[in-house]
């Protein structure tokens, strides 16, 4: 994988022989991402699990949060993957928008899902990342695992810097999120870690038509100044 041939050392001076050619291939994926979405127009991305099976209730919201943001004009950025990310994909060809699938080169994942209208693969996850943000207009957090909490925390961390601006974060959810937001409130709140303020970047529903209209809304609360960084 060349995520992990970047970031492992094999040996003193090796980066020197492979390094500067590897920088030309992350090039690349810039532009590609770049050159692909441009005329994208409106986005929300949407996260979640990829083990989430067909059928199940967190699936079905899937669905549903992308035929309703298809049916807003919006289109839906998603990883690509099987779960809540073909659920978001199924939801926007169902509602006739555009569907877009950001896959990521994984050992243990096969391709795009077939509801994607638009597909890139990516070798890099930084790379990647940077598409979802970059074209969208906010997320759409389904319940997920630890891809899905990377994407929620930096994110946040994004928003909290002011690196993005007028950036909704909506968590779809409550039950599942709620023990998270009672940690993080009585552990890094109560610890000083972060500010309390930053709680406010998060909106969490269960209703998936709330959390687009929330996400389209384009209402997000100020930050707290950065010198209490969600880490």
């Amino acid at each position: 994988m060349s995520d992990q041939h970047l970031l492992d050392t094999k040996g003193a001076g090796q980066f020197v022989h492979t390094d500067p050619w590897r920088v030309l291939r992350i090039q690349s994926e810039f532009v590609e991402g770049f050159g692909a979405l441009a005329d994208l127009g409106p986005a929300v991305s949407v996260f979640g699990s990829a083990r989430t099976k067909p059928g199940s209730p967190y699936y079905d919201m899937g669905v549903e949060v992308g035929r309703k943001l298809a049916e807003a004009g919006v289109a839906v950025i998603t990883g690509g993957g099987p779960g809540s990310m073909e659920a978001a994909n199924r939801g926007t060809v169902e509602g006739n928008g555009v569907s877009v699938g950001l896959g990521i080169e994984l050992p243990f994942e096969q391709g795009l899902n077939q509801w994607v209208d638009l597909g890139i693969n990516f070798r890099y996850f930084f790379a990647r990342k940077t598409m979802f943000v970059k074209y969208a207009q906010g997320f759409i957090v389904l319940p997920g695992g630890l891809g899905t909490l990377d994407e929620l925390f930096e994110a946040m961390v994004l928003v909290q810097t002011r690196k993005v601006t007028s950036f909704p974060i909506v968590l779809l959810g409550v039950d599942f999120w709620g023990p998270m937001i009672e940690w993080i409130k009585g552990t890094l709140v109560a610890e000083g870690m972060v500010s309390e303020k930053d709680l406010d970047l998060i909106q969490v529903v269960d209703d998936p038509a709330d959390a687009v209209r929330r996400v389209l809304s384009g209402t997000v609360p100020a930050p707290s100044n950065g010198e209490q960084r969600p880490e």
